[in-house]
């Protein structure tokens, strides 16, 4: 396993205060605020642990209610809603400073047969021909990429990530809403464990947002952006095995209103459907009107 990804597999194994409250600590990527990945994935982690463990995450719905300080721990609380014959439902609240800065509502699925179908996986190039994140920004001039990004950038990952169409998240460019990448953890997750959920979760936050500034031309580590999710969904359709390559094939249908819309889909090599995700927030240029 990775250093980076030791240390984040750490960080979403949160410490236990009591059966429902856990403290979490958070990863330091250069910014002050809190990458939601990271408060989605110890959210997931937090509600796992309070749950059967045959019982595996099926869906996830959150809401990003302030910007979270990445200098602070962050305190979860997890409320049992419903432990039914198949079902259990969980609430998680994320504190920093005894203020509420995320919620989520979670619910979980003992494995059962029945019905099954799926959309067909896209097309898209191996991920084994395309150069990572951190060979990508190698390539880039100075002058295209503020320097003070190109340690956090470049700096090994938890998560290896092999983008299909490259860009530049400094400097945007006109294309189509919609986005490919390739990703699996950079090291070995033990085959079982819930982490695979919760690394997931993580990912999901990854490049998800921005495909919604694609049309216009904008990267969301531009100046005069402000990019903040406001809701985030999960739905968990089949076992994730994240030690191995997932296409994320992602999509934005609309924009309107200072906010952007994106919605997206994990699959396997082998072309199974493993989860879906969709997400809205505040996509606004600084200086429109607040």
């Amino acid at each position: 396993m990775s250093q980076a990804l030791n240390a984040l597999t750490e960080l979403l194994s949160l410490r236990k205060i009591d059966s429902l409250q856990f403290i979490g600590q958070c990863e330091n990527l250069g910014l002050r605020q809190v990458f939601g990945g990271q408060v989605i994935a110890q959210a997931i982690s937090a509600a796992q642990q309070s749950t059967h463990n045959e019982r595996l995450i099926h869906s996830c719905h959150s809401y990003f209610l302030r910007p979270g300080d990445s200098t602070l721990p962050i305190n979860y609380e997890v409320e049992v809603l419903r432990d039914g014959r198949s079902l259990s439902a969980r609430r998680v609240k994320a504190l920093q400073n005894e203020q509420l800065i995320f919620t989520m509502t979670a619910s979980f699925h003992a494995e059962e047969p029945g019905f099954s179908h799926q959309a067909i996986m896209p097309s898209a190039p191996s991920p084994l021909m395309l150069a990572t994140e951190q060979e990508l920004v190698s390539q880039l001039s100075p002058t295209a990429i503020n320097q003070r990004f190109v340690k956090a950038f470049s700096a090994e990952r938890a998560l290896e990530i092999r983008p299909v169409q490259p860009f530049n998240p400094l400097k945007g460019h006109v294309s189509e809403a919609r986005r490919q990448l390739w990703l699996k953890a950079n090291g070995q997750i033990a085959e079982h464990s819930s982490l695979h959920s919760a690394l997931l979760g993580y990912a999901a936050d990854l490049n998800f947002l921005p495909v919604a500034l694609q049309p216009h031309g904008k990267g969301f580590l531009e100046e005069d952006m402000q990019v903040a999710t406001v809701d985030h969904s999960m739905w968990f359709h089949r076992p994730i095995n994240i030690n191995d390559w997932l296409l994320y094939d992602i999509e934005s249908p609309t924009a309107q209103n200072s906010r952007g819309f994106v919605r997206g889909a994990f699959y396997d090599r082998q072309g199974r459907l493993i989860a879906s995700t969709a997400q809205e927030g505040i996509i606004r240029q600084r200086g429109d009107k607040q």
